[in-house]
């Protein structure tokens, strides 16, 4: 018989529903709410707004930007294929801009050499020029009559000193490239082909939900096109990295929500026989809906990776119905809501200890898995009050006969362990599983790494590789925050530091770095420069011998002597100065402040010892940083996970008295236990996502453990309906583990290892309350 406040409940139950759908569409009215962007899902390090500043500028290139090798073994070829694909790409309105020729402004090229003959000589040079002013003039002598000493740009009769020649051979090489004269073309010869790069840049970034894949398939497509030709292309950039996680997103979003779906839905039609229990799977459905509205709410959009863990949920919200469905084997006749209503206590303390554990990963510094907390707590509310309100109106009258073998099945697994109880007894059971424990523990080793985020194809990192060994671009993560009060004491800093870092140069630990002190000199330096200028007809003879005017030399002089001191502004105002852009990050609320980049580090260890000692010079190491915080929060995750046994203890100890309660959660703790053992057998690492998953291995095996506590309806139907729900849940985390992102692997592997043992433990939560008990059907 329906009570009349069950006849309500899914009138009322209905009406959250249409809000809940409402609230939904609304947050869907301009697309899908979703996020790509990988470093959302890393907790932050607190860095000030500068860092942050400095951060982004450095990461933009990596976002919006392809660095694309077309190679052919005819030069002529592959010089022609790149330009038909540079005309294509830049037709294509995906990039802002498509670059496959050097085209220079050479008026501006001189003007800025020779404007800049006292701020941009190196450091080599100024020294030679201060130091030994008659070897600087003997080696001037020497280039004007060596035919290979080098194109200069500007003219011998505009610089008969050779500044302007010295200032552009000492500008940093970068990489393997040559210029191609007859065509402009950036060249690099490489495998027996000759490689012309090309480089375009997006008008979005990484990401954005769409452009990566569509880049990614531009790439595709004049990958295909090249090799029509007889030709290659090779790309590197951070868009066919998140393309590619959002393929693999879309993939595994389908299989691990597809193939829960299916297996859950089979085993259903399995034991009970009518298609109606079909209807147990619409508790999941809104379950997902309520995540859903609840991350958008609270975070303003939602990450496709929250969607990949997120669509586990399905094989614990389908453990609600099962609830009440599994005493179809015990309650005869059986009806939805007299089913319900013995089994709604332990459903509701379900709910309670489940999202207890779920909660405890808010607290967690990881955005990724607040947003999974919060999208599973408020879904498995949904999936609780669709159960409990809708669900068994729907059902109706419908009469289950669930097939037999399932109980019987039960039956005869309980027959087994009272045999291995007669004949070993729980304590020398319990000796063998914790030496298994110690050995598996003894085995275990321990992995923090960011880059467990990304599930990198391998074929995207040679193919990265491949271009960095060709071009010789190798940059790195990291990089140095320069801060000073004005812009000269800010390059004399820049020069301390790049004294260490030729030393990592010479001892072959880095390959390169470009400083804004490479492109122009402190101003005491170039004051010193401008003094030795003076001194220099003392020594010029040479050049006299050879021809040079003497009025010619003096009217230099005077010229230079005139040239101003040139700050970093004027600096970066010419054509040399596009690589250095980027490094500026200008005036601040405590000065300025610039970026050092690298290239080609070997040892990221080495970087931070460079930086001690140098006021204002500060390593960004994001990536060290981050598997820093991953190690620390190991212990707070440990520390959370004992924090949400106590309050789930405290949650149970009404219902089931001190003794009780403890019995009931020290066996998911035990089963966690066994869970990491199995890591250290398997030879898998235990990672933070490892013991993120063990959170929840203990608050849903607690349900396991309340089920074969209260046993309605006998001992082998509550194993039965442990059963069930233990499938429908493992088919969703086993899943997870077979996905090629490392963290979401480990993070299923873990859940999936302890759910198992948490079964098998699960019979032991009733053995002294129940002793002797009947397994009597329920009336």
């Amino acid at each position: 018989m329906t009570l009349p406040s069950e006849r309500r409940l899914p009138r009322l139950f209905l009406i959250l529903l249409l809000a809940v759908l409402a609230l939904a569409g609304w947050q869907w009215r301009n697309g899908a709410p979703l996020s790509a962007n990988l470093m959302e899902l890393v907790p932050g390090t607190s860095p000030d707004a500068l860092e942050l500043i400095a951060e982004q500028r450095m990461q933009a290139p990596l976002n919006r930007e392809l660095l694309v090798l077309v190679g052919h073994a005819d030069r002529q070829q592959a010089i022609a294929l790149a330009q038909t694909l540079g005309e294509q790409w830049q037709a294509s309105g995906l990039f802002d801009k498509v670059q496959w020729t050097l085209q220079a402004d050479l008026p501006a090229l001189r003007k800025q050499l020779l404007d800049g003959r006292l701020a941009m000589l190196s450091a080599t040079d100024r020294q030679q020029l201060i130091e030994q002013p008659q070897a600087f003039i003997q080696q001037r002598v020497q280039a004007l009559f060596d035919p290979f000493s080098g194109f200069s740009l500007v003219p011998s009769q505009d610089d008969w000193l050779g500044l302007t020649g010295r200032i552009q051979n000492s500008q940093p090489q970068r990489g393997a490239i040559q210029l191609d004269v007859g065509s402009g073309a950036l060249v690099a010869e490489a495998d027996g082909k000759h490689w012309v790069m090309l480089r375009a840049r997006t008008q979005g970034n990484a990401f954005d939900m769409n452009l990566p894949l569509q880049v990614a398939e531009r790439v595709q497509r004049s990958r295909e096109h090249a090799s029509q030709a007889q030709g290659q292309l090779l790309a590197a950039s951070g868009l066919l990295y998140a393309a590619s996680g959002q393929q693999q997103a879309s993939r595994e979003i389908t299989w691990v929500g597809g193939g829960a779906t299916a297996g859950i839905l089979l085993l259903l039609l399995l034991a009970f026989r009518r298609f109606a229990v079909w209807l147990a799977f619409v508790p999941v459905l809104v379950g997902m809906l309520f995540g859903a509205v609840a991350c958008v709410a609270l975070f303003g959009r939602m990450h496709v990776m929250t969607l990949v863990l997120g669509s586990s949920l399905i094989g614990v919200a389908v453990d609600y119905p099962l609830h009440y469905l599994s005493k179809s084997w015990s309650l005869k006749p059986w009806r939805s809501w007299p089913a319900l209503r013995v089994t709604l206590p332990g459903l509701s303390l379900s709910l309670a200890t489940t999202c207890i554990g779920y909660l405890a990963l808010a607290w967690t510094p990881f955005p990724a898995l607040t947003q999974i907390a919060i999208f599973s707590a408020a879904g498995l509310l949904g999936a609780y009050l669709t159960a409990v309100c809708l669900l068994p109106a729907l059902l109706g009258k419908t009469d289950l006969r669930p097939a037999q073998w399932p109980l019987q099945f039960c039956e005869n697994l309980l027959k087994c362990r009272e045999a291995l109880l007669g004949r070993v007894r729980t304590p020398v059971l319990l000796t063998l599983l914790l030496i298994f424990c110690a050995g598996g523990l003894w085995q275990l080793t321990t992995k923090n790494d960011i880059r467990q985020w990304i599930g990198t194809p391998q074929h995207l990192t040679d193919e990265a590789r491949d271009v960095a060994r060709i071009t010789g671009f190798q940059p790195t993560s990291q990089f140095f925050l320069i801060r000073a009060d004005d812009q000269a004491q800010l390059l004399e800093r820049q020069t301390a530091l790049n004294e260490r870092l030729d030393q990592l140069i010479g001892l072959e630990k880095l390959q390169g770095y470009l400083s804004l002190n490479q492109l122009v000199s402190p101003p005491a330096e170039q004051l010193k420069v401008r003094e030795a200028l003076g001194r220099l007809p003392a020594f010029w003879q040479p050049l006299l011998d050879v021809g040079v005017p003497v009025a010619a030399l003096q009217a230099e002089l005077k010229q230079l002597q005139a040239l101003p001191v040139t700050d970093i502004d004027a600096a970066l105002t010419g054509p040399l100065a596009e690589p250095y852009r980027t490094l500026w990050l200008g005036p601040t609320a405590q000065g300025v402040a610039a970026v050092v980049s690298l290239q080609g580090l070997n040892d990221a260890a080495l970087l931070r010892v460079q930086a001690v000692d140098l006021p204002g010079v500060q390593l960004v190491d994001r990536l060290g940083d981050l598997n820093r915080v991953f190690a620390a929060t190991q212990v707070s995750a440990a520390e959370l996970k004992l924090a949400s046994c106590v309050l789930i203890v405290l949650v149970l100890i009404w219902p089931f008295g001190v003794g009780g309660a403890l019995r009931i959660v020290a066996l998911p703790l035990l089963a966690a236990l066994c869970s990491l053992a199995s890591l250290g057998w398997l030879g898998q690492p235990l990672t933070l996502f490892s013991l993120f998953g063990l959170l929840l291995v203990t608050a849903i095996g607690v349900d396991y453990a309340i089920l074969m506590r209260e046993q309605i309806g006998g001992a082998a139907v509550s194993l039965l309906g442990t059963l069930l729900a233990a499938i429908t849940t493992w088919l969703s985390f086993g899943l997870l583990a077979l996905s090629s992102t490392p963290a979401v692997s480990n993070f299923g592997l873990a859940v999936s290892l302890g759910l198992a043992f948490s079964f098998l433990l699960a019979p032991w939560a009733g053995q002294q309350a129940h002793a002797n008990r009947a397994a009597e059907p329920v009336q």
